[in-house]
């Protein structure tokens, strides 16, 4: 099975939709995707991301069923010495000096996230994600998936970068905090999975392509900037944390 990852193409954050130049993005996304033998959407509840996959299921005339669970990420903590804020977002001189974070059976043992809902919020999707592979004939099991109904379908989730970094993690075992400072997926980028089953009945998702905006580049464009930070420090028009 393969399983597409999309985040939400460039955000219009005050009205939860898309700026002109995400409404491009996602027009370049459906030419993309339109083009694949797509089983099944699921889609996070938020405008953005709903506005995104609406290009691609027209195109197809097809449907997307709305999952609550792949909303952004809403875990809220409050970080030593910080106003409270996202639970997915840290300054690197503040993530970094906890090894725990490193770790994908401690980092929820660090007390700022056993202070907040992180860890149910966590479960929650995991269990939601699980589910819904389940449904398509793949049972987690430990720290792997059952075939129980092995295929070749292609199934895709349109969402926003820290919720996939939170599914990623779950999916490769590894710590979402690695991914959520150690990655971007750009505005309307695509990540791939595909099961490899080496012994009959145990499969693990394996990922092939990350964040990938090729789709932009044959359009003429270049991503967007959303989710990143300057390059360095006071460059005169990329974000900065302050």
């Amino acid at each position: 099975m393969k399983l597409l990852i999309v985040r939400h193409a460039d955000p219009d954050y005050s009205i939860d939709s898309l700026t002109p130049t995400g409404w491009e993005e996602a027009k370049l996304l459906a030419d993309r995707l339109s083009k694949l033998d797509i089983k099944a959407f699921y889609v996070s509840p938020l405008g953005r991301a709903k506005d995104t996959a609406s290009l691609t299921l027209k195109a197809l005339g097809a449907e997307a069923e709305v999952k609550e669970w792949l909303k952004e990420f809403p875990a809220v903590v409050q970080k030593p010495g910080r106003p409270n804020s996202i639970a997915w977002d840290w300054l690197p001189q503040d993530w970094t000096a906890e090894p725990r974070f490193y770790h994908k059976d401690q980092w929820l043992d660090v007390p700022v996230f056993q202070n907040s809902d992180t860890a149910a919020l966590y479960k929650s999707v995991c269990d939601g994600l699980d589910a819904l592979l389940a449904n398509h004939g793949y049972v987690r099991c430990g720290n792997y998936y059952e075939a129980k109904e092995r295929n070749e379908d292609t199934i895709a989730l349109v969402c926003h970068f820290g919720l996939e970094c939170v599914l990623l993690s779950h999916l490769l075992n590894i710590s979402p905090m690695a991914l959520w400072h150690g990655t971007c997926a750009a505005p309307s980028s695509v990540t791939l999975l595909t099961t490899e089953e080496r012994r009959e009945g145990i499969a693990l998702f394996r990922m092939n392509a990350f964040g990938d905006t090729s789709h932009l580049y044959a359009g003429g464009r270049e991503p967007s900037f959303a989710a990143r930070f300057c390059e360095y420090y006071g460059h005169p028009w990329q974000r900065h944390d302050d």
